[in-house]
């Protein structure tokens, strides 16, 4: 079971640079895990913390309050490089639940939508307006798939039908299937009743 995705108000954090990449955002050396938990401190961990491990002021992801800020807005080919799921997983548990760029890695795309993390292209345009105000709360409506911003015309946007049904009910492909359990069950007698007894060799 996921966190069901309908609507989200939330501000935006900007990392403008180009070509994010998931060693970035996890880096390898953390990939050890096999649970969430926890990945969320160690998000984008070489740009937050030093060498000693003590948290650098300066860094952004380390100034924000992440219940308030759970928009993540990133530079062009967001999260480029290697398959990781750990990616989204370190991303949903610092607080994010939607990534928007104007280029979003394909691979990195289809694992963050299979765990309830939204990931949206946009225009350069849009992407501009949300980076000149990152204070102005935004809201994504994932029913009408839509972004609303400020007095601004609201903005299409396009995700995968059946990734977004499933993040609309809070359910992975696992929890589709199961969910579809009875309707298997039926359909499997009927085809056991009809299909030919099979013998030993």
């Amino acid at each position: 079971m996921m966190e069901p995705f309908a609507k989200l108000t939330s501000k935006v954090v900007v990392l403008s640079q180009a070509n994010i990449d998931t060693d970035q955002i996890i880096p390898a050396r953390f990939l050890t895990t096999t649970t969430r938990e926890g990945l969320g401190d160690l998000a984008f961990y070489d740009w937050r913390y030093e060498d000693d491990g003590s948290a650098k002021p300066e860094a952004i992801l380390n100034r924000i309050d992440p219940s308030e800020h759970r928009i993540l807005l990133g530079g062009p080919n967001f999260a480029c490089g290697s398959s990781r799921e750990h990616a989204p997983w370190a991303l949903l548990d610092y607080g994010f639940r939607a990534i928007i760029s104007t280029e979003i890695a394909d691979i990195f795309t289809s694992n963050a939508l299979k765990n309830g993390l939204l990931p949206i292209v946009v225009s350069q345009d849009v992407w501009d307006d949300l980076a000149q105000n990152q204070d102005q709360p935004v809201s994504i409506d994932l029913e009408n798939n839509q972004i609303q911003r400020g007095n601004a015309a609201p903005v299409g946007f396009k995700v995968e039908a059946f990734a977004r049904q499933c993040m609309l009910d809070g359910v992975d492909t696992l929890g589709w299937l199961l969910a579809k359990d009875t309707q298997i069950a039926a359909f499997e007698t009927t085809r056991n009743d009809t299909a030919p007894q099979r013998t030993a060799p």
